[in-house]
């Protein structure tokens, strides 16, 4: 059966990213199917794909699997290389729960620190609601890179669903510059360091649709 992944526009669909990252880092091959996202069509064309007229979405197939966690979890099922998540029993459970944490929480940081692949890198004023989630996603960063730096530069040593969960909120941290500790900026250094969320950054940067909602 052959994949293809359905995305948003690569400059702003932080969804979109996060099944896309783990595919491409994994060697995966697929294909791209790009819809355009807030224009009066983008529903409707979504609709031939998603039952949420939302991205992402995996097509395996006849099979449909919607959701980005959903995704990568079906995804490291179907490619048990990949290794999706950490080995040890008890290390998995705190993966998921920090994914799960990441795919439900930090509201704040969604509204105010949009993704934006072509945004010149400066901070901004944000209110205050902001701050605990840079506050809490800094000490998730620093703790599982102080247990596991050894190991690898990634939040459990090697690269996990967690770290493609994770790679657009390191986006978002680098573009507005948002102010954190020692381990995790080195984090998002790991990040801005992989060869496949650079070209996904670089496609982003050559779209030309404006969401203004985003900017």
């Amino acid at each position: 059966m052959s994949l293809s992944l359905v995305i948003g526009n690569k400059n702003y669909s932080s969804w979109s990213l996060r099944p896309w990252l783990f595919l491409k880092y994994h060697d995966i091959d697929f294909a791209e199917i790009r819809i355009p996202l807030y224009r009066e069509d983008s529903k409707d064309k979504l609709l031939q794909y998603s039952p949420t007229g939302k991205v992402p979405v995996l097509l395996d197939g006849e099979l449909k699997v919607w959701d980005s966690l959903a995704i990568l979890e079906y995804l490291a099922e179907r490619f048990p290389q990949t290794q999706g998540w950490p080995d040890d029993f008890a290390e998995r459970a705190i993966a998921r729960s920090l994914a799960a944490e990441m795919h439900s929480g930090f509201t704040a940081l969604r509204t105010y620190c949009g993704m934006n692949c072509k945004r010149t890198p400066t901070a901004k004023p944000l209110p205050e609601a902001v701050h605990p989630d840079i506050e809490r996603i800094g000490e998730i960063w620093q703790h599982y890179r102080q247990l596991h730096h050894q190991d690898g530069p990634w939040l459990f040593g090697r690269f996990t669903m967690l770290d493609a969960v994770f790679a657009p909120v390191a986006l978002r941290f680098h573009s507005y510059q948002l102010e954190t500790n020692k381990e995790a900026q080195a984090y998002v250094d790991t990040v801005l360091a992989c060869p496949a969320v650079n070209a996904w950054m670089d496609a982003g940067k050559l779209e030309s649709e404006v969401i203004t909602a985003f900017e």
